[in-house]
Order: C-alpha cells, then structure tokens, then sequence
C-alpha cells in the first residue's frame, strides 16, 4: 500500500464555492453579487476555536473552573475567516456600516436569516456534515 495518494502535491484542491448570500447586493447589471467562500485548514480551524475558549467558573466550586468554547463567536470568526469576496477587511466597507471588525461586518451587512443561511453555507465548504449548533443541541438533551 502506498502513501503518494496523501502527499500534499496529490490532494485535490477544495474549490472555493460562489455563493448569492442576498438579493439585496445588486451589482450594475442588477443581478445579485455572488459571495466567495473558501474552505480553511485544520490549524486554522483550530486556532479559531481555541480564540473562542474561556474560562467559566464551576457553580459551587471556589477556583476551580471549566473551559467553555463560545460556539456563536466561533461561528463568527469561521464565516469572517472563510469569506474571500466581499473583502470584509476593507476600511471602506467596515466604515459605510459604521463597525469595526470582520465579523461585526458579517453580523450588521446581514440580515438575522441571511447570516444563518451563510454560517450554514460556510460551514458545508469546510466540511461539515452537521453544524456546531446541531452538536451543542444534542449535548444539551
């Protein structure tokens, strides 16, 4: 059995996906502007999720504490670091909003069901086949 299937020069790229994200967002011909998004590496994913920890006291425990990951910043900081196109890092769009920061961008540009739709949309180019929120559900019941 040999391992070249693996080797990086092997791997098929991802393809990073166009997305129509609103009908608000025309652009000059009046069709709606598609969205880029691309898939991000594991290490990515990993340092975004390790920026979402923090630290929760246990109730009843003095100084002893549980490490929680904030799922809806996770969520933010996923769908801000996948998109390619619009350039949420433009000062001019972040200032025609009147925010600071890629997922602020995200959240106010958006609609509530157009930023769930497309954190849904992020989330199936990066592979996932159920969604964090899916996941937290379930550990809930």
């Amino acid at each position: 059995m040999s391992l070249s299937a693996f080797l990086a020069e092997n791997a098929a790229a991802v393809e990073n996906v166009k997305y129509v994200v609103s009908k608000r967002f025309v652009g000059e011909d009046g069709q709606p502007v598609e969205w880029e998004i691309k898939a991000i590496s594991g290490s990515e994913d990993e340092a975004l999720r390790r920026a979402c920890v923090k630290r929760a006291l246990i109730p009843g425990r003095r100084n002893q504490y549980q490490r929680e990951t904030d799922y809806d910043m996770y969520m933010g900081k996923l769908a801000a670091a996948c998109t390619v196109f619009p350039n949420l890092k433009n000062q001019e769009l972040q200032d025609s909003y009147h925010v600071v920061g890629e997922e602020a961008l995200l959240k106010t540009m958006l609609t509530p069901g157009e930023y769930t739709d497309y954190v849904g949309k992020v989330q199936e180019v990066c592979g996932f086949d159920t969604s964090l929120q899916d996941e937290v559900d379930e550990a809930k019941n």
